[in-house]
């Protein structure tokens, strides 16, 4: 007969190791590797974000960075992928759950990069093609869509209140606890849905009477709704802020950031040789991170 003790020895290790099991192999891979210098400039030279943090919130940055794109795949379809979309789509990814410490997209394997607008069949020809970005969903599930210079345009225009790949893995959180229904609720603390549910439906009600600077597409129902208010808190916070003051402070409650007190910029300066390295450590570019190009 086996001891009690032997039986609950076996009992947790199984159990230890059936976890273990699991989490391995869903084939989550984490950084090892440094950071990429030439991804480093990227970020400073186009993420107005990036910038607006400081060298820890840096460092951290470039990590979910580098994670995400160990886990995600970035393909063109009938297009090229050079690293600069690479970055694009993964800080995308990053910015809103920047504050989450332990954030994985489970949801999502591929994100695929077309070159021009696409249709509801994914054509690039034929009528109605006015769609920018899609999260898959049947035999699509686990990929998203993004036109190619609808991501550039979300980083390079900072005054349209619009970000493409923002808008779409907002869709991606939203669509976390099972539903898309511009509702968060791994984000939302249950005292706060019920304002948010009423905020969304006053919100909409100005979208459609003409009496709202809010992109008309968030009148659609709540979650485009959701995404849109969130490319506008993330790309104009501090307009956001004083046109809606009450909507940006709940969405500062949902993605833990308090947008309008960061300083949005980009390092439009180019980067020689003889340029202070980007990663701050006081030397120049061409004897710190670029030795290997010098």
């Amino acid at each position: 007969m086996i001891p009690i003790a032997s039986l609950v020895i076996f009992i947790v290790v199984s159990f230890l190791l059936y976890n273990w099991i699991r989490k391995n192999s869903r084939g989550w891979k984490v950084p090892k590797e440094p950071f990429p210098v030439e991804w480093r400039i990227i970020l400073a030279q186009e993420v107005s974000f990036y910038n607006s943090l400081s060298e820890e919130e840096k460092n951290r940055f470039e990590y979910k960075v580098q994670e995400f794109l160990l886990n995600c795949r970035i393909t063109g379809i009938k297009t090229s992928v050079d690293a600069k979309d690479k970055i694009l789509v993964a800080s995308s990814a990053v910015i809103p759950i920047f504050n989450f410490e332990d954030w994985r997209y489970s949801n999502i394997h591929e994100v695929l990069l077309y070159p021009s607008r696409f249709n509801e069949k994914f054509d690039m020809d034929g009528p109605e093609r006015d769609i920018l970005g899609m999260v898959g969903s049947g035999y699509m599930e686990g990929k998203m869509i993004l036109s190619k210079p609808a991501l550039k345009h979300g980083f390079r225009n900072e005054s349209d209140k619009m970000n493409t790949a923002i808008h779409e893995f907002v869709h991606l959180i939203d669509k976390t606890d099972g539903s898309v229904d511009g509702i968060p609720s791994l984000l939302l603390e249950k005292q706060y849905t019920i304002p948010w549910i009423d905020l969304i439906s006053k919100k909409i009600d100005e979208i459609f009477d003409g009496q709202s600077d809010i992109n008309p597409y968030g009148g659609t129902n709540r979650a485009e709704f959701f995404s849109v208010v969130s490319e506008y808190f993330f790309e104009r916070p501090k307009l956001l802020a004083r046109n809606h003051p009450e909507l940006y402070k709940l969405l500062e409650r949902v993605f833990k950031q308090d947008m309008a007190a960061r300083n949005l910029s980009k390092n439009t300066v180019k980067i020689g040789r003889n340029s202070p390295c980007p990663c701050n450590s006081g030397l120049k570019f061409k004897n710190c991170c670029g030795r290997v190009h010098y």
